[in-house]
């Protein structure tokens, strides 16, 4: 958002943030979305609605849209939806597992407008992978799609999602991350969110130690100082998040799997609805739904009831 901007001041999105479907084929213990196998929405948008939301995007003009899930590119009309964002100038970022890129479909981001594809690689030894991500794509999957990516000229981005089985090996997986060519090491404090939330006491690195796992890292990284592989931390816990997005919404939406416009993953709160309205008739909805009391309260209240957090996956109306 330029300074000085109100989220009010855009008359579109900047950005979209679409949750296609919330099934997957993993399990994993820090998984914001709580997706899964058997967690695919009933209602989730059909074919012809989602085609249907992305040209709508391309006529209003926004800029940017992130597919993330559960799995986007298990979604059968995933391409379709990808090429009539990028036949349309729409730069498109994608969350995988890693499991469906193989040499042809790395070939097929590659003649599209994808900005970046990140995928998760939560440990530098496939034990520690399969632990953190269980029933998801393998170590040698993700690392194998993470260097086809490289490969093809698509910026490829690791991901790596810190808890107290795997944070000793943050730095290592740093290492890895520049051995595959990626653009980017992504990672930040675990989000207090989904199954993370729910296993929280046991999954979250004491405080201490993540700062000393950081330390590291940077350090590690500045070895590296020549390669290509950008360091990206975080640099806030998810309460700070939604505080600071009160302040100063960003001009984005995030839409769910059953066309629901919701504010934040971190807020219940579904203010717009994609079956009932337009794209830009739901931003409208977004952006009065921000300076609701009732939203201001949750958030207030998050700050010493940490808790309420276990609601971020639902969706709310907003009076």
């Amino acid at each position: 958002m330029r300074p000085g901007a109100a989220v009010e001041d855009f008359s579109a999105p900047l950005f979209i943030a679409w949750q296609l479907t919330n099934s997957c084929a993993g399990r994993c213990p820090s998984c914001c979305e709580e997706s899964g196998p058997d967690k695919g929405w009933s209602d989730e948008l059909t074919r012809e609605e989602a085609l249907d939301v992305a040209r709508q995007i391309t006529e209003a003009g926004i800029p940017y849209v992130a597919f993330g899930g559960g799995e986007p590119l298990g979604v059968p009309h995933v391409w379709e939806i990808f090429e009539t964002l990028s036949e349309a100038g729409t730069a498109i970022k994608i969350e995988t597992d890693g499991r469906y890129v193989d040499a042809a479909a790395a070939t097929r981001m590659a003649g599209l407008r994808v900005d970046n594809a990140q995928i998760s690689v939560d440990g530098a030894r496939p034990e520690t992978h399969a632990l953190m991500r269980p029933g998801s794509a393998s170590f040698e999957q993700a690392t194998g799609a993470l260097r086809r990516l490289s490969d093809c000229g698509v910026p490829a981005e690791m991901v790596f999602t810190p808890t107290t089985h795997n944070l000793a090996e943050m730095a290592d997986a740093f290492d890895l991350a520049v051995e595959l060519g990626c653009s980017a090491f992504v990672t930040g404090p675990l989000m207090r969110l989904g199954r993370a939330a729910a296993s929280w006491s046991t999954l979250m690195p004491d405080p201490e130690a993540w700062a000393e796992a950081v330390t590291e890292l940077r350090m590690r990284a500045a070895l590296h100082r020549n390669a290509p592989t950008r360091l990206s931390i975080y640099p806030h816990d998810i309460e700070q998040e939604i505080a600071d997005r009160l302040d100063s919404p960003q001009a984005m939406m995030l839409i769910v799997p059953n066309g629901r416009v919701k504010l934040l993953n971190a807020l219940p709160f579904a203010p717009g609805d994609l079956r009932q309205q337009s794209v830009l008739e739901a931003w409208g909805s977004y952006q009065r739904a921000w300076r609701s009391p009732q939203v201001a309260d949750f958030i207030h209240r998050c700050a010493d009831q940490p808790d309420l957090l276990l609601h971020a996956n639902e969706t709310w109306s907003v009076a």
